[in-house]
């Protein structure tokens, strides 16, 4: 091969990697701090994008030069970092003391509110920025033309670097944010303002956020999908290199730029795979990252992220349940053909949901990539029905969560070996490899366009009778899973999540029981996939992608992740209310957004644990009356 080339093809990875290196150090920073998982850090990086092409354009008019360019890229990252402090004022410090999936639910409202508020302002039209100014040439390099402006952008990465170096050694606010990353909770015990620490990490995360976006007007139009674009990015940078670590990241950046600039030319099918294979490789191998460490003990009192105590229903909650059970079923009767609909898609995600549910609410195991089961129970059915077998419905439902269990199973295997945010993030690689396989092997998926003709069996045709076969096997399915909970089985994976280390001194198993509820939990989520691909009519690689997973995470903690019955509530309530939204206006993003916000201000426990917080009240108080 050309050695011309390679050193161009080398020259390219790296400024990509400088590129990525500035967003994903403000990511890492934040999270090295705060703990948030902060997926609004793709909403900052777009609105750099958008003021950039916004703002430069008008200095440029003022002074054709380089200075005023980048003058205009500073400004950008500037006003984002105000933007960044506003979110932490106004709602981030608000929730600090919340379970931090919850934090995570808010800065998943804060994406969609800005996707939409973006659209309001700059429009749908993709906005091309200015070219920078004396750089807008090409520099000959080994008798090959290579841009002067990506020569610029793989000295910025080094340079962010430097001065994050600088900032971190020589400063007192760089000292605080190392010993955060390793102990906020002794910080905090030392006497130092924690709010005012937390708010100016959050300016200085934004803002280079919004840098790495102004930075790539030049290259790339300013869009309103470049947030969920370059998080996933951002974060498989911030895992592999350590949480929390800036050279780590810087190392990992390197890493992958150089990986995407030579993998495509090795593996052109397989280019979507090589990060988060690379990921999963690093995580199993060092789960810390490459430079990360363990986190340190925290004194911090919160409630746990999961199901509390296990009660049974009382009778007046058994009449309830058994009212709103026997309403399910006679919609048919009194509702159209689309309540119908509603309904049969609010039972397969309700079950989908309720097996998220067994995973984090009992076995404590977050996972970020719950729809790759669900992806693959929908694909072993599709597949089966549609190709050389043409097997009827029944065998492929049944096929469903076999196929499903089995990568869960696979996946899992390595998953449970890891804890806390990095198994979340090893979730993440996983499914992102199941989406990239089903998006590249066009031979047997379809690839983008997906396999069309995934219909029912003629007996179940009618939407009728499939709303009662989809309710018959949910339910089954979701009062199995729920006698699991119950069950010894499930008091065991409770103990693990509360205390692994005790659950293993006491002689459980702690890592089998965790690798059997990931198998459970994953083939229940394959036969939701079934029955949805069934009721959609074809499959397509967007079921397992990472909407549909936060979808399904949304749903559990909307309904309350304290609760056995709290995802069956937050699946209603998600599904419909997007139903209810989406006709009303092009931006029901927004409004979902902030109903989203809203709920984790106003119900921190999901609807199902608020319910159980004031049925708990009452019942505290009757005593207390009685006694008077």
């Amino acid at each position: 091969m050309d050695p011309a080339f390679l050193v161009l093809q080398s020259l390219s990875g790296l400024a990509s990697a400088s590129s990525l290196f500035v967003i994903a150090s403000g990511l890492t920073i934040v999270f090295g701090v705060t703990r948030i998982v902060n997926f609004a850090h793709g909403s900052f990086y777009m609105l750099g994008a958008y003021i950039a092409v916004t703002v430069v354009p008008r200095l440029l008019d003022l002074s054709y030069s380089p200075a005023a360019f980048f003058l205009g890229v500073l400004i950008s990252a500037l006003v984002v970092g105000l933007i960044g402090v506003a979110v932490e004022v106004l709602l981030l410090r608000r929730i600090y003391r919340v379970p931090e999936l919850f934090q995570l639910l808010a800065t998943f409202g804060i994406v969609l509110v800005v996707e939409d508020l973006v659209l309001k302002v700059w429009g749908p039209v993709d906005l091309a920025g200015p070219r920078a100014p004396a750089l807008r040439h090409g520099v000959e390099i080994m008798g090959q033309r290579f841009p002067a402006y990506e020569l610029v952008l793989i000295g910025v990465g080094p340079l962010v670097l430097g001065l994050l170096w600088l900032l971190m050694h020589r400063t007192r606010f760089g000292v605080l944010i190392r010993a955060a990353t390793q102990d906020r909770d002794m910080v905090g015990a030392l006497g130092v303002n924690q709010a005012r620490l937390f708010t100016l990490t959050l300016f200085l995360g934004a803002s280079l956020a919004g840098l790495g976006g102004a930075l790539q007007i030049p290259r790339v139009p300013a869009n309103s999908h470049m947030d969920l674009a370059v998080i996933t990015d951002a974060f498989v940078v911030t895992v592999i290199g350590g949480m929390g670590s800036v050279p780590g990241a810087f190392l990992a950046a390197l890493l992958i730029g150089q990986l995407q600039a030579f993998g495509i030319l090795v593996f052109p099918k397989a280019t979507l795979v090589l990060v988060f294979a690379l990921m999963a490789v690093v995580l199993v191998v060092k789960p810390w990252g490459l430079l990360g460490r363990p986190e340190a003990g925290s004194g911090r009192v919160l409630p746990p992220e999961g199901i509390l105590a296990l009660r049974r229903f009382r009778p007046p909650e058994a009449a309830l349940a058994a009212v709103a059970v026997a309403a399910l079923l006679a919609l048919p009767l009194l509702g159209d053909a689309y309540k119908v609909k509603v309904a049969t898609e609010i039972l397969i995600f309700a079950l989908a949901a309720f097996s998220l549910q067994f995973l984090v609410g009992v076995g404590g195991l977050v996972s970020f990539g719950h729809a790759a089961y669900f992806g693959l129970g929908a694909y072993a059915a599709g597949l089966l029905v549609t190709g050389p077998l043409k097997a009827p419905m029944a065998l492929a439902l049944l096929a469903a969560p076999l196929a499903a269990g089995a990568g869960a199973a696979l996946f899992g295997f390595f998953i449970v070996r890891l804890s806390g945010i990095y198994l979340a993030m090893l979730t993440l690689a996983f499914a992102q490899i199941v989406y990239a396989v089903c998006f590249q092997w066009v031979e047997v998926t379809g690839g983008d366009n997906g396999v069309v003709g995934v219909w029912p069996a003629p007996w179940a045709a009618n939407r009728t009778v499939y709303f009662y076969l989809v309710a018959a096997v949910a339910l089954c399915a979701i009062l199995g899973l729920r006698r699991m909970i119950y069950a010894p089985f499930g008091y065991t994976l409770r103990a693990a999540r509360d205390s692994a280390t005790r659950a293993e001194a006491i002689g459980l198993g702690v890592r089998a029981h965790r690798w059997l509820a990931f198998t459970l939990a994953g083939a229940a989520a394959g036969l939701a996939g079934g029955l949805y691909a069934f009721q959609k009519g074809s499959i397509d690689p967007t079921l397992t992608a990472i909407p549909l997973s936060i979808d399904l995470l949304v749903m559990v903690l909307v309904g309350g992740i304290q609760t056995v019955m709290g995802p069956l509530v937050g699946a209603a309530f998600f599904h419909a209310l997007k139903d209810a939204v989406m006709p009303l206006t092009e931006f029901w993003r927004l409004l979902l957004g902030l109903a989203i916000i809203a709920t984790v201000l106003a119900f921190p426990r999901g609807l199902a644990g608020a319910a159980d917080a004031i049925r708990g009240r009452m019942g505290r108080a009757k005593p207390a009356a009685a006694s008077a």
